[in-house]
């Protein structure tokens, strides 16, 4: 207990290090990245037939006549303040749109999440404990297929698909997203069901492998009944290695909910993000990558904190 505990310091330290390595270099990326997209704002904002003198006002006013480099300094000055600077196509806050939006994307994420769990999880757990019996070959060759199948359909093509089944052919739930619980299913589904197969995958896999260790064959020879073996052996060990994937899923869900957000109309990050995108919202395209950037950043923190509560051994690793 005592090692464990000495531990901590340097494993959050190694975590909290890397983590503040990631935002720096995603500061970065996003200030060039935007920068590479071709078009001018200006002209976005005055339209084709603009003269070269009104271009320039604009680039005056909006800083854009400056050098990169008295760009970013200023950028980041404000970062350091919460201020993401103003938008050049709703001359509104960037803070206040990301403060609105924000949330919208953040429980379409939670509930696509929620899809992987509660699909995902048990579906492996099931179809990993028959495979270990020499049971349900059938059952095990059809889950492949179907996973496989599934975790190949883009969001936006089974989002389409969803829509048609059970908005338009069956009018069960509403075509356009977001607003009430139920608003949210269609999109949550087009997000979690690609992401639950792959992860079924997943579980299976080590529910598979966990079978197979030594300690759970000297478990069944004692006949334990089955539903302990599952909750005092195989659960444990198959969520602390699962976890982390888990972590790494949760952030490709929050990419796919920029896609899903544009079919089905819901006003999140992601609608606005491809809104700035088009328009050469530079202060609206930075801001969006860096909060979804670092949203990313600190589930990967958290995950490594959990697994960190759940197996003390993962806290000296990599550590000479």
């Amino acid at each position: 207990m005592r090692r464990g505990r000495s531990a901590w310091p340097g494993y959050l330290l190694r975590r909290a290090y890397g983590a503040v390595l990631v935002l720096a270099l995603l500061v970065v990326l996003t200030f060039l990245l935007v920068r590479l997209v071709p078009g001018d704002p200006a002209r976005v904002m005055l339209g084709i037939d603009a003269t070269p003198e009104q271009v320039a006002q604009v680039h005056s006013a909006l800083g854009l006549d400056r050098p990169l480099p008295a760009q970013f300094v200023d950028y980041v000055r404000g970062l350091f303040t919460g201020d993401f600077g103003t938008s050049f196509r709703t001359s509104r806050p960037v803070s206040e749109t990301i403060s609105q939006r924000l949330p919208v994307t953040a429980a379409l994420a939670a509930a696509a999440l929620g899809v992987v769990l509660v699909i995902g999880f048990p579906a492996g757990i099931l179809v990993g404990f028959a495979e270990s019996r020499g049971k349900a070959r059938a059952v095990s060759k059809s889950f492949t297929s179907l996973t496989s199948f599934i975790s190949g359909v883009p969001e936006y093509v089974m989002g389409t698909a969803l829509v048609v089944v059970f908005a338009l052919k069956l009018g069960v739930l509403p075509a356009q997203g977001g607003g009430d619980l139920r608003g949210y299913v269609l999109p949550a589904l087009a997000v979690g069901l690609g992401a639950s197969a792959v992860f079924a995958r997943l579980v299976r896999n080590e529910t598979v492998s966990t079978l197979e260790q030594e300690y759970i064959l000297t478990a069944l020879s004692k006949r334990i009944s089955t539903w302990r073996l599952l909750t005092r052996h195989v659960l444990p060990n198959v969520v602390t290695s699962t976890l982390s994937l888990a972590g790494l899923m949760l952030v490709g869900i929050v990419g796919g909910t920029v896609i899903t957000e544009n079919v089905f109309n819901i006003p999140g990050l992601g609608s606005e993000g491809v809104n700035a995108v088009t328009t050469n919202d530079y202060p609206t395209v930075q801001g969006i990558l860096l909060v979804l950037g670092t949203l990313a950043v600190l589930v990967n923190l958290t995950v490594d904190v959990i697994l960190g509560l759940i197996d003390p051994r993962v806290l000296t690793e990599g550590r000479r």
